[in-house]
Formats: structure tokens, C-alpha cells, sequence
């Protein structure tokens, strides 16, 4: 099959007018539903008290009824007595016991708290303090009252909701009835979750992705079998999903490749209003209207498909219902890094969030279409225009948060190098203070201090060895970070090796084995400790970079070399012991380095920086940490004492001068 091209790609403004905005919604008749289960439901028409709440007048305290009038005069130094007489005005001075939520008696018009009702004799009670006419009364329709407007057209039923109409008399509630969403996942290559993920099976979670936001955006989904990368059964699919349902998404072919036959069945099927959105991720979408009903064709990168569920499925749902979708929460953030954009094409990217110094920082994750988890640990997202090519470093920005704000103020703003024992630690720190997360950047031990030093983190993970001295971390931080407040606690001692395929297939025995033909090496970033180490320990054995196939081919963290290992795109690399071990793979020393946090002094001062201590002490974290194999954690959390400064000697500054005069005496000497 030839190859499609996007004959109908619009911006993503452009789509939402044709696709959302400017179509009517053939909606079902309204559901009477019963109130106890109209939660998160929406109304499909105004809703009026049937009954005032409350409908008596009763009593809001516990106490004694009244008539006010008989109380009138009453004081500390003129007590005034009552007569009990619960059922009629017999009495001069009537009162009769009530309990909050009694109904008042007739004759009476207020109150009086028990506490301040002074018994006298049986039946006969003091008072010394005048009541007002309905004191402590809750009068007929003080909460509703019956005919006034409840809850408007197109509201989202609550909690509280469900009580009010209760309490105004209503056991049913007219609803819009829930869309009915048909979920159709396409992919030869799908396999169920629990099965054998061979190579070229994937795991099929797209479509339970969709269910979960149709669900909490007010619909009906239903996820349908998988459907083979064929024409006619797509087209049988959609033809009998656009039957029975309300809403189609369709997931995956969307795209512009041989085998993607999406938008050639939904053309076939109706009319396809757009193919291709100016999104990035996102672009391959399909809009189409079959049979009078949407149908939404999906990327089957599951970034991509979220991305397109969030800015199009979102808003045509919310118009079913009749209501509108809630507008983002944004806040201003900076961006410490320059972030390049493809002209014409808006960008949404996943960043993480954390305020540094007083200043809200936000810091990019992967912008790859498929990388999932980019979405689990991002805080935010910020929209780059398409008619911009990107973001200046420093310069402040919009984010829609994907968490709360008291989330943001809670997280620790973790960078510098990657090591297994940062995950144990987080943990431990959850547990001990559940309000705290870790936002987490991969960077490298260099990059790590860089950025402490720029203000984008809190804490960063450096293992860097100075060949000069043979010392880790403290050269290269009085280096980078002298004169910056900081503080620096030993996390761990780990082992450094290769890590190889289980059983050495290449009968590696050491880094002077990279040389040898048909050993393929796979690297960390530059600016990775790991990397040093590599490098200093190359230098030692007289290799150079270009004796080592594989040098240029960069990772960047330790379970990404070994899962290059074990997936066989590499022979061996360079990483931390417990990585072999989380994947069965071999492992042969090459050094034990010494693993080292450094604080931003306020944090380390601070509630969170003192918990984080407290964690990495206790004997739990240790022993967790030494069982992923390849650690020593007897000296976790001891504060190292940093060398005093250096002070260098700065060179006079010459006055201008002075300054052509030295350049004259030069030029006479040449």
C-alpha cells in the first residue's frame, strides 16, 4: 500500500472549531437517576428544591425553648425564673428540654444554651442572660428554600451535592446520560498484559489509558478487542463500534506509513475532517464523522495518544455533557536551561517542577513520543508556540500543573548522577515524611553540580574521581562550588565494573579487553562520573577512545548500560554492581568509588534536609541498600568537612594607562 500523506493537518485551534466546536451533539434522552448514584454525573437541566431544608423550625442547641419575651430583664444580679411546661403556655414562664434538631414548641421563639440554664428546683429553672427572638433557632428554609434554583444545567454532582438534593426532597435526579466511548486498539504486534513479551510484541495498554481518562471525564468506555493491521477487519470494527456507541478511538495507524490503514477505512466509512494536527507530540490524529457521531483516531505512541486524548477527546466530551472542561492551573516558572522547538509545530513538554532559592524552576524531561514514564514523574507541562523555535535559558514561562501546588512546595529537587539507592532513599523518606517526593534528573556528576550551582537543584549525586589526587568528589566540588553554601554527606561506597551477559559469553576479563575485535562497549555521558572513572582507568592501561568500539554510544544511567547488555546491543559497559544484579547479569570489578550528595545549605538546614539525614542513618536503609548488591553503607549519612578555600591571588588591574604602556614595552622587545 502507498504511503499517506497529511492532506488535512490543521492547528490544534483549527481542529477543536471543525472536530468539537462546530458540530451539534445528537445526545440521548436525560437518565432519571437515583441520587445516591448520581455522583460525578452531570444534570441535564436545572433542579429545583422540592422541599425548604429544614422544614420546621428547630432547635440548633441543646437547651431550653422560650418565649424571648419572658426573659427580657434577665442578668447576673437579676436571675429570672422558668416554669417547665413542654406541651402548652400554662405556666407565667414556660420552657420545655430540647436537643439540637428538635422541633420547637409553638410558643416558643428561642433558645437558651443547657450551660447556660442554672437548675432551681424540679421543673423550675434560672436564667441570667436575655434571649433574642430566634436565638439558636434554625428557622424554616435557612439552608433551601423549596421552588429556588438547587444546581444548575451541566453541573457535576459532589459529594455535598448528593446531600442537598436529599435534603430538598429529591430520590432521583435527571442526567446527561454518560457518552458511550467504543476504545478500538489496531496492531498486529499487540499482545494482552501477562503474556510472553517476545521481540515485536507489545504489551497493549493504550487503550486501558483512554478508559481510565473516558472514566474520569464523565464517560462510558468500553475497550474492544484488538484489531490486526488489516483493512477490512478495522473497518468491520469501526463500522459496528459507530453502531452501538456514541464515540469512537480509535488507536494507532494514524500515521503516514505503509501499514497504517486508519484514516484510509475512516474516509471510506465517512467523512475525515482532519488528518494531522500542528502538535508535537500528537501530529498523526485522525478527526473524522461517520454515521453522524465522532470518531477520533489516535497515535499509537502512548505520549502521542495521551497528549490527543488530553487536548481533543477532553473538550468533546465536556460538550456532550453539556458542560465545559476545567481550565489548567497554571504558574510561572523558569526554564534554566535553552530548549529548542521544530518550527510550526506546537510543543507540549513534560517538565518537573521544584522551587530552588525562592524560584519556581522547571527542568525538561524526554521529550520522546514514547516514553511513558515522562508523564509519571512530571509535575507539569509547558506549551512551546508553534511559531516559536524555543525557550531562551532563564527565560520564565506558563506550566500547567499536573500536580498540586503544596506537591511542588514538597519536592526535593534531586540531580547529578543516577544510583539505585536514591530510589531506596526516596522511599525511606515517604515513609517517614509522606508529604515529601524526589524530582529526579539524570545528568551526570558534572552536570549535576553545574546545575546546583546555577539554582536548578536542592541535592545532587557526584562520584567524580580526580586523577590528580585519586580523591572523590571533593576536588571537583571545591572546583565548581567554591564559595557556594553547601553541605556534603557520604551516601555510599558502591562497586564499579563491567557489567557483561550472564555467563560472559566474550570471556571479558578486564577493561583492557575493550580492544579487542567484536567487543561492542556502550558508554555513559560525558560529564558522568562513570565516564571519569572510564577514562582515568582507559588512560591507565595506554588505551584511547577510538580502541573502544562502542565509546561514542552514550547512556545515561546505569540500568539503561545494562539493559543495553541484556537486551544484546552491547557486549559489556560500564556501571554499578546492583544494576547487574536487578537484571541477572555478570559483573567484574574495576573500582569501589565513593558515592556523595551535596546539599544546597538552606535544604540541608531545613525540616526535609534533616529527614533526608535521618533516613540515610538508620539501619533499615542501610541494610536495603547493601542487599541490591555491590554497597557499603556503614558511613551513610556522615557530613564530610569541606577544605577551607583556596584563595587566589588576583592580578593587579592595570588603568588604561598603565595598560598602553606595558603594551609598548612589549612591542619594543619583540
Amino acid at each position: 500500500m502507498a504511503r499517506t500523506r497529511y492532506l488535512k493537518k490543521k492547528s490544534l485551534a483549527e481542529t477543536l472549531a471543525l472536530f468539537v466546536d462546530g458540530r451539534p451533539i445528537e445526545r440521548r434522552p436525560a437518565e432519571n437517576t437515583a441520587v445516591e448514584h448520581s455522583l460525578h454525573r452531570t444534570t441535564a437541566e436545572p433542579v429545583a428544591a422540592r422541599l425548604s431544608a429544614p422544614h420546621y423550625h428547630g432547635s440548633a442547641m441543646d437547651g431550653i425553648a422560650v418565649r424571648a419575651a419572658d426573659t427580657f430583664g434577665a442578668g447576673e444580679t437579676r436571675p429570672i425564673e422558668l416554669q417547665l411546661d413542654p406541651a402548652a403556655a400554662q405556666a407565667p414562664r414556660p420552657f420545655a428540654y430540647v436537643d439540637t434538631g428538635q422541633a420547637l414548641p409553638g410558643w416558643a421563639n428561642a433558645v437558651v444554651m443547657i450551660e447556660n440554664v442554672y437548675p432551681v428546683a424540679e421543673g423550675r429553672v434560672a436564667i441570667r442572660e436575655a434571649a433574642v427572638p430566634w436565638q439558636h433557632v434554625r428557622l424554616v428554609g435557612e439552608d433551601i428554600v423549596a421552588t429556588e434554583p438547587l444546581l444548575p444545567r451541566g453541573h457535576r454532582i459532589r459529594p455535598f451535592d448528593i446531600g442537598a438534593l436529599l435534603a430538598a426532597g429529591h430520590l432521583s435526579v435527571p442526567l446527561v446520560p454518560r457518552p458511550r466511548v467504543a476504545i478500538i486498539p489496531t496492531g498486529s504486534e499487540l499482545i494482552e498484559p501477562g503474556a510472553e513479551a517476545g521481540p515485536g510484541r507489545i504489551i497493549e495498554f493504550n487503550s486501558r489509558v483512554v478508559a481510565a481518562f473516558v472514566s474520569e471525564w464523565g464517560g462510558e468506555p468500553q475497550r474492544l478487542a484488538p484489531v490486526a493491521d488489516d483493512p477490512d477487519q478495522i473497518r468491520a470494527a469501526v463500522a459496528a463500534a459507530v453502531r452501538a456507541h456514541d464515540i469512537v478511538v480509535v488507536i494507532a495507524g494514524s500515521s503516514a506509513g505503509e501499514h497504517d490503514y486508519t484514516v484510509r477505512v475512516l474516509a471510506e466509512l465517512g467523512e475525515v475532517l482532519v488528518h494531522g494536527i500542528d502538535i508535537m507530540p500528537g501530529k498523526p490524529a485522525i478527526c473524522a464523522v461517520i454515521g453522524g457521531k465522532p470518531v477520533l483516531g489516535l497515535p499509537g505512541y502512548p505520549v502521542s495518544a495521551i497528549i490527543v486524548c488530553q487536548q481533543v477527546l477532553r473538550p468533546l466530551l465536556a460538550k456532550w455533557l453539556g458542560s465545559a472542561p476545567p481550565a489548567p492551573e497554571l504558574v510561572r516558572a523558569v526554564v534554566p536551561r535553552k530548549l529548542a522547538s521544530k518550527l510550526g509545530l506546537e510543543e507540549f513538554v513534560r517538565v518537573t517542577l521544584g522551587r530552588v532559592g525562592g524560584r519556581l524552576v522547571a527542568t525538561p524531561l524526554a521529550r520522546g513520543a514514547g516514553v511513558i514514564t515522562t508523564l509519571v514523574r512530571a509535575d507539569g507541562c509547558l506549551r512551546i508556540p508553534a511559531l516559536s523555535e524555543g525557550i531562551n535559558a532563564g527565560e520564565e514561562v506558563e506550566v500547567e500543573l499536573l500536580r498540586s501546588h503544596a506537591d511542588i512546595a514538597n519536592t526535593i529537587v534531586v540531580s547529578g548522577s543516577h544510583d539505585l539507592s536514591l530510589g531506596v532513599l526516596e522511599d525511606g523518606l515517604k515513609r517517614r515524611a509522606p508529604e515529601l517526593k524526589f524530582s529526579t534528573a539524570n545528568v551526570g556528576s558534572l552536570g549535576g553540580l553545574l546545575a546546583l550551582k546555577r539554582g536548578e537543584a536542592h541535592v545532587v549525586g557526584t562520584h567524580l574521581l580526580d586523577p590528580a589526587t585519586g580523591q572523590y568528589n571533593l576536588p571537583d566540588i571545591m572546583k565548581h562550588l567554591q564559595g557556594e553554601p553547601i553541605a556534603v554527606v557520604h551516601l555510599v561506597m558502591r562497586d564499579q565494573g563491567l557489567i557483561v551477559a550472564r555467563g560472559n559469553p566474550k570471556a571479558i576479563a578486564g577493561l583492557s579487553d575493550l580492544k579487542r575485535g567484536g567487543v561492542q562497549f556502550v558508554n555513559r555521558q560525558s560529564g558522568a562520573g562513570t565516564r571519569v572513572l572510564l577514562d582515568y582507568e582507559l588512560e591507565q592501561l595506554s588505551l584511547t577512545p577510538a580502541q573502544v568500539s562502542g565509546y561514542e554510544r552514550e547512556e545515561f544511567t546505569h540500568m539503561a548500560v545494562a539493559v543495553a547488555v541484556a537486551s544484546g546491543l552491547a557486549d559489556c559497559g560500564l556501571g554499578v554492581k546492583s544494576a547487574a544484579v536487578a537484571l541477572g547479569l555478570d559483573f567484574i570489578p574495576v573500582a569501589r568509588e565513593e558515592y556523595d550528595l551535596v546539599f544546597r545549605r538552606d535544604c540541608f538546614e531545613s525540616a526535609a534536609g534533616q529527614a533526608l539525614l535521618e533516613v540515610m542513618r538508620g539501619d533499615g536503609f542501610r541494610a536495603a541498600v547493601e542487599a541490591l548488591g555491590g554497597y557499603d553503607a556503614s558511613r551513610s549519612g556522615t557530613v564530610k568537612e569541606l577544605p577551607p578555600a583556596r584563595r587566589s591571588r588576583a592580578k593587579p588591574r592595570l588603568t588604561e594607562p598603565k595598560r598602553r604602556a606595558a603594551s609598548a614595552r612589549r612591542s619594543s622587545l619583540r
